[in-house]
């Protein structure tokens, strides 16, 4: 009996034994499938062996394929030929549980039968895979699911609330691709949640106040969108939270007081927006585990917490390109973590910091006011740069440093150097002499300079009274004398005093500020008769005085109906130099792009696209005119949205002149030459590390990143260069192809409704921007090019328009390719311009054939127009010629 129960064991134990290993006949069939249709290697998967035990990735529980992973695995040559997202035979696997293709190629969209038939599934993991379109609302179906990873892909569209329904979600990772719409307020349902990041996408509006509610969330980052508004207070409440990053956004209002309660937090990014005021008090107290805080580029002021300087934790504090201001006569690396890392540059901070003396190498004190002796060698990781240091190089000037000091009633150490006025006892008796002696000399001097005087006025009296009877006469052979110029620099339009300025700005009042620019504040004024002004006051501690007369003498070189049209100016007071503007009712293309409609909801409206080509063409005119009529030809330097001012009927006037200079290597030489390079060395771009490059091509290069802002609705491209910007921008040019259309769609601002006829001038710009931004300067087109492409925009992107609006597709579509992207260096300077007018007027872009043609145009015709729009060049002309005979 004991023998007989035994052997029964043993045929129970090899059965459960052999439901381990063998797969049922539909899975096994389903397995079989996927690795032909995904072209999975016999390396990997050997058809001939148990998948169960000798498939890579594969895992099984009880004759039940419960996991599949292909990350990493590769394809046969047929399958890296035609990859796809073809894996319909999983949906015979019912019980899987979990399926990860990260960095496999999967091309194509998400299926929507996976939140029907993929009931088990638990890890969805299609990282990096080039998946693209939608994301399933069906998804939300998949209530076990534990974990979706679906960032570094080409998805677009709006997020699907039903989203919000997958209760048992620990980890939702979105980021990196091109999604857009509101950010779902059903997001706040998912308790569980302990990771969230939706960076890197296009989500415009508010954050929703809702995401307060995740109460598991550890880590959140909605960094590198264009979100607007302030930041919820109800963010305050997740206690639980490690990370939050809300960097490269455009948010706005005060940091919330409410943040104090987020006792867990390690890192704290709000890098690149708008926000402002001061911090507030205790909140730095009470985030003592916090390791990184980055407040780069704000709008914060008043002083840094003193919690900042005693927490133990923190290794990397930002707080550069703000309004900080105070004393840190008593800051101390002592207590700080070892290899701290901190930035403090380009604030009005002060004092002589007792680190000066101790080793903090990895401090950047650039950019302040900050005063005394330095005990340590130039910071290795950092800078000293632009402060008033007693003998260190590359310091401000003497007078910048006083008058800072003396504004806040300070004591200033004139950099170690007695107090001007003060004079030693034992050198007052040598000054006495050298008065008096200076002073017979002076006596004498006046009165031969007396003499002088009255002899001529004498002389010029006699002559007066000989040559009356001439006066109005032209001498024979002679032109008649020319009027004064009126727009020398002597005389350059209205010259105002510094008393007039100040009552017309009420004194340069932070409720007159309009922004603080490169060059200087900018504050609205109004003349008499309530006409609005805007003026400049010149910031002479990033610029040398020179920076006014550079830009005096620009204007009284060039007039131009694109350039910014200066009213006055005023240079009677040495430390603030003026110069007057008139208002352009809608500031910039930054600030125009997106505006608050109702104030109740936090609307916002967009440009229509209409207006975003007038922009366009207006700039590129105006840069046109720069480059090509000026001679030597000049380069803005500058170009970016800020810099782009809009009137009232949003016509252009090109702003931020005050860095043009002669392009580099001309060999004409002006006076306005000789004044740009003296301060070239000491002016550089806002924000980089060293000066721009005074070409033209670096010109068009920006040129090109504005373009794409106008495309796609991103704000802050033009004016970031930083590795996040570089990131976005391979991702975006990837999306721009002169063969496929459709592709385009995928980047633009989804608040702006276009057409399909629209939609080509879209494209059409797009193009443009990215033959703009190539890498190699030789092979950007110049500007007279890129202007004539935006005031004929279709004619970039069509080779012949039938009837029916159809886009044609022939092979002379390769010669338009080439020759856009091609190389530009074999491109005559005078190719003929088509409907080129004169520029020194106000254009609009060309609208022929928005709507489409009623004609037929011969394809011969249409590729002549194409190639005067963009000449191709030389040896691909060559190559047509050779294929026609």
């Amino acid at each position: 009996m004991k023998e007989l129960l035994l052997v029964t064991i043993l045929v129970l134990f090899h059965c459960t034994l052999g439901q381990q290993d063998f797969l049922t006949r539909n899975e096994l069939s389903a397995l079989l499938d996927l690795r032909s249709s995904l072209g999975i290697r016999s390396t990997d998967w050997p058809i001939k062996s148990n998948p169960c035990k000798q498939w890579t990735g594969i895992q099984c529980r009880n004759g039940r394929v419960i996991g599949i992973n292909i990350s990493g695995l590769k394809r046969t040559r047929v399958g890296r030929l035609n990859p796809s997202f073809s894996v319909d035979s999983l949906a015979k696997c019912t019980f899987l549980e979990s399926f990860n293709a990260s960095r496999f190629s999967l091309p194509g969209p998400i299926p929507d039968w996976f939140g029907y038939q993929l009931g088990s599934l638990k890890v969805l993991d299609l990282q990096s895979s080039s998946v693209t379109g939608p994301i399933p609302a069906s998804l939300g179906n998949l209530n076990r699911l534990n974990a979706l990873y679906l960032g570094s892909n080409d998805l677009a569209g709006s997020l699907p609330a039903a989203l919000g329904q997958l209760m048992q979600l620990l980890v939702l990772d979105l980021s990196r691709n091109s999604l857009t719409g509101q950010l779902p307020s059903e997001f706040g349902l998912l308790r569980n949640l302990s990771k969230l990041d939706l960076s890197s996408n296009y989500f415009p509006g508010s954050i929703p106040s809702t995401f307060g509610s995740i109460s598991s969330l550890k880590i959140l980052n909605l960094s590198n969108n264009s979100l607007m508004g302030s930041v919820p207070v109800e963010l305050g409440n997740l206690s639980n939270l490690v990370e939050l990053n809300l960097g490269m956004n455009a948010l706005s209002g005060l940091l919330p007081v409410e943040f104090m309660r987020l006792r867990n937090l390690e890192v704290l990014v709000l890098t690149d927006n708008r926000l402002e005021g001061r911090l507030p008090d205790g909140l730095f107290s009470s985030l003592g585990k916090l390791r990184v805080l980055e407040l780069r580029e704000n709008k914060f002021d008043g002083a840094l917490p003193d919690a900042l300087w005693s927490s133990q934790n923190l290794q990397v504090l930002d707080v550069s390109a703000n309004n900080f201001t105070a004393d840190l006569s008593n800051f101390s690396l002592k207590g700080h973590a070892s290899g701290a890392v901190f930035n403090l540059s380009n604030n009005k901070l002060y004092g002589t910091p007792a680190c000066l003396s101790e080793n903090c190498t990895s401090i950047d004190f650039s950019g302040n006011y900050f005063q005394g002796k330095v005990t340590i060698s130039s910071p290795r990781n950092g800078s000293l740069d632009m402060n008033c240091l007693q003998k260190v190089p590359y310091q401000r000037s003497l007078e910048d440093c006083r008058l800072f000091y003396a504004e806040r009633d300070l004591t200033f150490d004139y950099f170690g150097n007695p107090e001007p006025g003060s004079v030693p006892k034992k050198r007052k008796r040598w000054i006495y002499i050298l008065v008096g002696l200076l002073g017979g000399v002076g006596f004498i001097t006046i009165l031969v300079l007396v003499i002088v005087v009255v002899l001529r006025k004498f002389s010029n009296t006699i002559t007066n009274e000989r040559g009356s009877a001439d006066v109005g006469r032209v001498p024979d052979g002679d032109s008649p004398p020319l009027p004064k110029d009126p727009t020398s620099v002597s005389s350059l339009r209205d010259s105002f005093t510094y008393e007039q300025l100040l009552g017309l700005t009420s004194e340069f009042s932070e409720r007159n500020l309009i922004k603080h620019g490169p060059s200087g504040d900018l504050y609205q004024g109004f003349l008499e008769g309530g006409i609005p002004i805007v003026v400049k006051r010149i910031n002479l501690h990033s610029l040398k005085q020179d920076s006014c007369m550079m830009e005096l003498e620009f204007f009284s070189k060039h007039s131009h109906a694109r350039l910014v049209p200066l009213l006055g100016h005023c240079l009677e007071n040495e430390n603030h130099k003026l110069l007057v503007y008139k208002y352009m009712p809608n500031r910039d293309l930054a600030e125009s792009l997106y505006r608050v409609t109702n104030f109740e909801d936090d609307g916002l409206q967009s440009l229509d696209w209409i207006t975003r080509l007038k922009i366009a063409t207006g700039a590129a005119e105006g840069l046109s005119y720069l480059h090509h009529e000026c001679n030597p030809p000049l380069v803005h330097r500058d170009v970016q949205a800020s810099s782009i001012l809009l009137d009232d009927k949003f016509e252009v006037r090109l702003g931020s002149l005050s860095r043009v200079c002669v392009q580099e290597g001309d060999l004409h030489q002006s006076v306005l030459t000789r004044f740009l390079r003296k301060s070239q060395s000491s002016v550089s771009d806002p924000g980089t590390s060293g000066s721009s490059p005074a070409t033209c091509a670096h010109d068009v290069y920006c040129f090109g990143k504005v373009l794409l802002e106008l495309v796609t609705g991103k704000l802050g491209i033009s004016k970031s260069d930083d590795a996040n910007t570089t990131e976005w921008l391979e991702h975006t040019l990837a999306q721009i192809s002169i063969h496929d259309r459709e592709l385009v769609a995928k980047i633009v601002d989804p608040s702006m409704i276009v057409d399909e006829d629209l939609l080509e001038e879209v494209w059409a710009m797009a193009i443009v921007a990215r033959s703009c931004l190539n890498s190699k300067p030789s092979k950007r087109p110049p500007m007279k090019y890129v202007l004539k492409a935006l005031e004929n925009p279709l004619k970039v992107v069509r080779d012949d328009i039938y009837s029916s609006g159809r886009l044609r597709t022939t092979s002379s579509r390769r010669s338009w390719s080439a020759a856009f992207f091609g190389s530009w260096r074999h491109s005559p300077d005078n190719a003929p311009a088509l409907g080129h007018a004169n520029t020194s007027g106000l254009k609009q872009p060309g609208r022929a054939g928005s709507r489409g043609s009623s004609g037929i145009e011969h394809s011969s015709s249409n590729k002549r127009l194409s190639s005067e729009i963009f000449p191709e060049p030389l040896e691909m002309q060559d190559m047509e010629r050779l294929d026609e005979h």
